[in-house]
Parts: structure tokens; sequence; C-alpha cells
């Protein structure tokens, strides 16, 4: 396993006087792709995303960052279930179908998302030398949030996507994955850009 993720992990080019590696210039592409592709509703950005999260996986784990690394394997788990909703999880089997997020759906995950921040920030503070582990812990909940809304078609969970990246913005900045950084200010103006497609979608 060894010889064959370490090439992942050597450097490509520098950027700002810091190696970037192979891993983070390939997730930084195919996680562009997929999030073009989930602003268009093209089922294809689930097996793309796959293999963005096995990725970005191996560069926040060698970052520090080990809740979103650990967040990568349930990013796949998702990804693997969101597949199967789009494709399926409609009316009698049919294709999903952009919608709103009810206020039930909404209460349960705010309170799933407070209880997840709390537990990951105590753990990561206690078990692991995390510099910033509130902060991994709210982006972790935000994006597994985010993740949920997005394997069921909601609206909503734009903006949760909105939400977790301007917070990963300087937190990947400061941990010096620069490319990283940039990436996640593409994925908030795509993000933007999905918003605006789901909503003429879901008015449709």
């Amino acid at each position: 396993m060894t010889d064959l993720l370490g090439p992942l992990l050597d450097s490509a080019f520098t950027l700002g006087g810091v190696p970037t590696s192979w891993a983070e210039l390939l997730g930084f592409a195919t996680g562009l792709l997929t999030v073009w592709l989930v602003a268009r509703q093209n089922i294809w950005n689930w097996p793309i995303g796959v293999a963005n999260v096995v990725l970005l996986g191996l560069v926040f784990l060698t970052a520090g960052l080990y809740a979103d690394a650990a967040l990568q394997i349930v990013y796949v788990v998702l990804g693997l279930y969101g597949w199967w909703q789009w494709s399926y999880g409609g009316a009698g089997r049919t294709v999903l179908r952009v919608s709103r997020t009810g206020p039930a759906e909404w209460g349960w995950l705010i309170l799933a998302g407070v209880a997840v921040t709390a537990l990951l920030t105590v753990a990561l503070s206690n078990h692991t030398d995390s510099a910033v582990p509130f902060w991994d812990a709210l982006t972790t909940s935000l994006s597994l949030m985010a993740t949920y809304g997005q394997t069921r078609k909601r609206v909503e969970s734009w903006w949760l996507w909105i939400a977790a990246d301007v917070v990963y913005i300087p937190l990947y900045a400061y941990k010096n994955l620069y490319l990283t950084s940039v990436l996640y200010v593409m994925f908030l103006a795509l993000c933007v850009m999905g918003l605006r497609a789901w909503r003429r979608a879901v008015a449709a």
C-alpha cells in the first residue's frame, strides 16, 4: 500500500515556498470537476467524488487535519449512497428530483451537527496534536450535513457548503495547503452557481 500511495505524496511543485503533493494537485482537479457536475445534477459527480475524497484524505492526514482525513472515509460511503439515491431515490424508484429541506429534517440536522462538533472538538483536543480542533470539527460537521443534503438533492445543502467553505479557505491556508485553499475559493464560486441552478430546478 505504501509503495502504491507513496508517489502521490511526492512534491509536484512548490507554491508559496511550500511543496505541493501530487495528491493535492489531483484532488484539486477532481474536486473542481465533482462540484461542477453536482451543480449540473450530473450523476458522474459521485464516482469522481469518491476518487477526490481518497486523494484529499491523504493530504489532510499528512497535514494533521485528522477529523477532515477521517471524514473522507465517511464521504466514500455517502458517495455510494448518493449515487444510488440520485438514480433510484425518487417516487417509485425513479430519478431523484431537487427539493427543499423540511423543518423536522432541519431540526435533527442541526442537533446532529452541534453534537458532532462538540464530540470531535473534545476528541481532537485530548487525543491528537491538532492545532485547530474546533475549526477542524466544525468544518467536518458542516460538510457531513451538506453532503447528506446533497445525497437527497436538497437546495439548502449549498448554503451549508458555502458556510463550510468560508471556514475552510483560511484554515487550509493556515496549514500551508495553499492549493487546497485556492480550490475552496473556487468551490465557493461553484456553490453559488449550484445554489442558483438548484433553485431554478425546484421552482420548475
